[in-house]
């Protein structure tokens, strides 16, 4: 299976501006995304989707290749993934390069390893499925048979439709949320269901002490006391210190 890993990286961001070259611990944001990917057994390829030179001449430094640069409509706040994924997906097939499955691998998530791509490659691999998804397990208290949601009329319902909550935690079943890091989609789910999930969707669940989604700054102060707190050492590397 030939995998494309595709990093989005935009010049413009409102939560953390310039978030993507800001140093997180001594490094820029991205070059925690391009560490993981490079060090992938499974990728064949890897990308950066940016509209931003900086942004680009970063990721040629770090070592990923930015065969292209992507258009203004693609690149603001309200612009969704997927048509970005398959800009980057249909640039490189235009260009003789095609892909069974492509890996979707966010900067805003710096905790992420290399085995966490390689274990959602070798479980979309050996499945079957459309696609598989980092997650989380959602705590107890927010399972969705524990959930209400308010009705029309402002009364509570469960989530679910059920009538009655399961009464001990210890019979809740297992649930789980996306957290972000890794998206494994196969080539053709893409084509058929225009999205990243189509109707097979399998979770690889993912250490949440090492699970971080940089938004807002409050985010990013996360972010930097969980890297003070491993002990993580900044890396004595000019381009760190540009």
């Amino acid at each position: 299976m030939r995998v494309l890993a595709i990093i989005p990286a935009r010049g413009g961001s409102k939560g953390v501006p310039r978030k993507n070259i800001k140093l997180l611990n001594g490094r820029p944001l991205l070059s925690y995304t391009v560490e993981s990917a490079l060090g992938s057994s499974r990728l064949d390829e890897v990308v950066l989707s940016t509209d931003d030179n900086e942004i680009a001449e970063l990721g040629r430094q770090l070592g990923v290749s930015v065969p292209f640069m992507r258009p203004p409509e693609l690149s603001d706040d309200s612009a969704p993934t997927f048509p970005v994924v398959m800009h980057a997906v249909e640039q490189l097939e235009n260009a003789g390069l095609n892909f069974d499955a492509v890996c979707l691998l966010q900067p805003t998530n710096p905790l992420r390893k290399s085995k966490d791509i390689d274990g959602c490659i070798d479980l979309l691999e050996t499945t079957g499925a459309d696609s598989v998804v980092s997650v989380l397990s959602v705590p107890h208290q927010y399972n969705p048979k524990w959930v209400y949601l308010p009705n029309e009329n402002g009364e509570l319902e469960l989530s679910t439709g059920e009538c009655s909550p399961v009464a001990r935690r210890q019979d809740l079943p297992p649930a789980f949320h996306r957290d972000g890091s890794v998206y494994v989609t196969r080539r053709e789910v893409l084509d058929n269901y225009g999205d990243l999930y189509g109707r097979k969707l399998r979770g690889y669940e993912i250490d949440p002490d090492r699970s971080v989604n940089i938004d807002t700054l409050e985010d990013w102060i996360l972010a930097e006391r969980i890297f003070h707190r491993r002990g993580r050492s900044v890396r004595e590397n000019k381009l760190y210190c540009s």
